[in-house]
């Protein structure tokens, strides 16, 4: 990893890319008329826990990406075993009886961390691939078993499970719901999003838990436990606001899903590869063997795309029953990508060797006390942190909780101010969220902080000025 020479960035002319990225991009959540006005920003190189815009401003990136940048950006190493795999096999044909040895060996690799009998990998292209995958192997696998009726999924509320049609629809994010696209219904419910900050008035985190498992079996016999397929969760919920559930949560729903002969779907697009101190969360840090995990982000630290859907021997042993004539016929042409695989062999490698399943358990309980000393400054509501996932929820009113209007823009707000302190953070209407690269030190995390600090106050004294904030 090198900075970039200052004269890297002459090459770049900044006013022609703002032009052109409005003419002809466009973007993944693209704002219409907020990029029309402002545009934005441009992204030309990374190092380690840094990027840099086209101008040569140098960012903290405290958002990892989306999640992702893991191992940190401009490994020569990385490089080089991408460039290899390219001038060795660029390409092969990833269905029926072809296959590569380097998806071979990750598939291999990948049924070696994952917990229990997870021994069967279908790798795709991504996060939302990988979540639709296990959408369509649970319909094949309950028609398989002969339970043709067996197809309702229930999700929970603000969750985030990808942005194809079906996974966003699996997910039910608010912010993600505007009237322009429409969703699938018929056979997807949701249940509470498990977040005890926004538990009903007078329930302590206790009588919350019991509320949601209660909620969740209650949704069950309404829809019917014999029509019930799966459930899918993120361990930690990510862009639904770093949801960490009530002690014991995800366990006491996985014992529902047991006793209901109800698959349970860990989607750990976000949290496994390192990102809260172990290979996969559901298992080593909440007690849940799942039967199917989703994975991606983390996979190659964003190198190249790749994701999985990691499932169990009691899956396979059904859809793969020998004599039955099946085929799964369900593919994408880049599963399988040699060169993607050798960038996840490669980033599970310098994981393994720099030990930053270690270093993350340390830097991230270190992220989660510089961050509790915001709890008592003015707008912050809640601050949420488990290792490297974190979000800061900002509050027009601390004692009701109540939100400031959606015109405020309290998230991009601070998030702007920070910005212009060289610190990037993600704004999530009212929350700023954070998930640094593993690489993070503690010097950085100090930085992230002490920004933080600066650019809520000064946030707080502007909306007062403006009478949009009393101060409480």
């Amino acid at each position: 990893m090198t900075t970039p020479n200052p004269e890297f960035f002459n090459t770049f002319d900044n006013a022609q890319l703002v032009k052109a990225d409005k003419a002809h991009h466009m973007h993944g959540y693209h704002v219409f008329d907020e990029h029309r006005q402002n545009g934005a920003l441009n992204i030309v190189a990374g190092d380690g826990a840094y990027i840099y815009d086209s101008q040569g401003q140098r960012f903290l990136d405290a958002v990892g990406g989306m999640w992702c940048t893991n191992i940190g950006l401009g490994r020569e190493e990385m490089a080089l075993a991408i460039a290899d795999q390219v001038r060795q096999l660029a390409y092969a044909n990833p269905f029926s009886d072809m296959a590569n040895a380097v998806a071979i060996q990750l598939c291999e690799k990948l049924a070696s961390l994952a917990p229990g009998d997870l021994d069967h990998v279908f790798l795709t292209t991504g996060g939302s691939t990988a979540v639709d995958t296990a959408y369509r192997l649970i319909q094949y696998y309950q028609n398989c078993r002969g339970k043709p009726q067996k197809k309702h999924i229930i999700a929970r509320y603000n969750a985030y499970h990808g942005s194809t049609c079906l996974t966003m629809s699996i997910g039910n994010k608010a912010a993600d719901r505007v009237p322009e696209f429409d969703y699938a219904h018929e056979l997807i419910h949701h249940v509470s999003n498990p977040n005890p900050y926004r538990a009903p008035d007078g329930m302590d985190e206790a009588q919350f838990l019991e509320f949601l498992v209660q909620e969740f079996e209650d949704k069950i016999h309404s829809i019917g436990a014999d029509r019930v397929a799966a459930f899918f969760a993120e361990p930690i919920m990510g862009s639904g606001g770093v949801i960490i559930p009530p002690e014991g949560y995800l366990q006491r729903m996985w014992q529902v899903c047991q006793a209901h002969d109800i698959l349970f779907v860990a989607d750990e697009v976000v949290t496994s590869f390192g990102r809260l101190g172990k290979w996969f969360a559901s298992s080593e840090l909440f007690g849940v063997q799942p039967d199917i995990i989703t994975t991606a982000k983390g996979l190659t630290s964003a190198y190249l795309p790749l994701g999985a859907c990691i499932f169990s021997t009691r899956i396979w042993d059904v859809i793969a029953e020998p004599g039955q004539g099946r085929c799964f016929t369900h593919g994408f042409t880049y599963s399988g990508h040699p060169v993607c695989c050798t960038a996840a062999l490669k980033n599970i490698e310098i994981i393994e060797r720099e030990n930053l399943l270690a270093h993350v358990q340390d830097v991230g309980s270190y992220l989660e006390q510089r961050l509790d000393t915001l709890r008592g400054l003015p707008l912050v509501g809640d601050v949420r942190c488990e290792k490297l996932m974190a979000c800061v929820e900002f509050v027009a009113d601390k004692a009701s909780k109540a939100l400031f209007a959606d015109e405020v823009n309290i998230g991009e707000r601070i998030h702007l101010r920070a910005q212009a302190r060289g610190l990037l953070v993600r704004p999530i209407m009212h929350l700023n969220v954070m998930s640094p690269p593993l690489i993070i030190t503690h010097a950085q995390v100090d930085e992230i902080v002490e920004t933080l600090r600066e650019c809520i106050l000064e946030v707080a004294a502007e909306l007062q000025a403006l009478d949009l904030y009393t101060g409480r």
